[in-house]
Order: structure tokens, then C-alpha cells, then sequence
């Protein structure tokens, strides 16, 4: 009866163990993040510089992408920026929520030309509001658009908004 007893609680400790087992590993596999989708480069033409500036930007195409945007990043080197991707033209707000760095934002209509530019705060729950329809939203560090000499009206390369096209696919 002892012997029994023994097996007995081994096969439910085992099953126990089983299933913690299980749910562990289905709670990692959705917390995990999805691999960073490789970077791109863009290229803005800018009237005032006559120049093409070219901006390494990380694409944020999913809505999870869209929401993460560059939290918790405490450095974003000049040159570099993030670019959300939408199907289609709307009117975008955005906020600083859990972003240290300062950064400045270009809303980007579907034909490529940047219709605003605005400069946004670390940490700020403000919201920071196209005032147009909008198909892109442009995120560098605050100052990098004057620095380069990108200005409202400038224009995204066709090849570039071609790539951003295809990657909201």
C-alpha cells in the first residue's frame, strides 16, 4: 500500500510538473519579441541644401512596432531615425511615453513630401498631432531635421517610398 502511494504521488507531481512546464513555455513564447525588422535606408531630397540626405531608419510597420517606437532608447545617433508605416492616410498622434530621448517627428503624406515638423519632449504624455492626412511618421533626434537641413516640403526619393510602400505590404 506504501509502494502505491509513492507511485501515485510521483505520477501527479510529474503531471504537475508537466503542465507548469508548459505554461511556462507558452507565456515565454508570448512575451518573446519579434525579431527587428532590418534596417533601411531612406532618402530625403532637400530643396534649401539641394542634397540628398540619406536617414538609416528601422521600420515600424506592426501595430506592436508602432506602439514600442523607440521606448526605453537613451540614444539615437544623427542619421538614424524610426519610420512608421501606415496602409493608409490618416491623421496620426503621437506621444513620449517612456522615451528618454528628445526626439523630433516629420509627418509624411503618401506622396512623400514631409507636410509637418514638430519636436517632442522625453517622457511627455502630450500628444503631438498631424494636422494633415498622413501616410508616414519620421522620428529622429531632436534637431537632426534643422542640423541636415530638412524642412517641411522636402521630399522622400521615389525608390525610398517605393521600399516603404512594399514594406506595409
Amino acid at each position: 500500500m506504501y509502494f502505491y502511494s509513492i507511485q501515485k504521488r510521483l505520477k501527479h507531481t510529474s503531471a504537475v510538473l508537466c503542465f507548469l512546464i508548459l505554461v511556462a513555455a507558452a507565456v515565454s513564447c508570448t512575451n518573446a519579441e519579434r525579431p527587428k525588422r532590418e534596417p533601411m535606408t531612406i532618402l530625403i531630397e532637400s530643396k534649401s541644401t539641394k542634397t540628398t540626405i540619406p536617414i538609416e531608419v528601422e521600420p515600424a510597420v506592426t501595430a506592436q512596432e508602432q506602439e514600442r517606437g523607440f521606448m526605453n532608447r537613451k540614444e539615437i545617433p544623427d542619421g538614424t531615425g524610426m519610420i512608421f508605416v501606415f496602409k493608409r492616410d490618416q491623421k496620426l498622434r503621437f506621444w513620449m511615453k517612456d522615451t528618454p530621448h528628445p526626439l523630433s517627428i516629420a509627418f509624411i503624406d503618401s506622396t512623400g513630401r514631409i507636410r509637418e515638423i514638430y519636436d517632442m519632449q522625453p517622457f511627455s504624455l502630450d500628444i503631438i498631432a498631424s494636422t494633415y492626412s498622413v501616410r508616414y511618421a519620421l522620428e529622429v533626434a531632436q534637431g537632426y531635421f534643422e542640423r541636415a537641413g530638412i524642412n517641411a516640403g522636402d521630399k522622400l526619393s521615389t525608390e525610398s517610398l517605393e521600399r516603404l510602400k512594399a514594406a506595409a505590404e
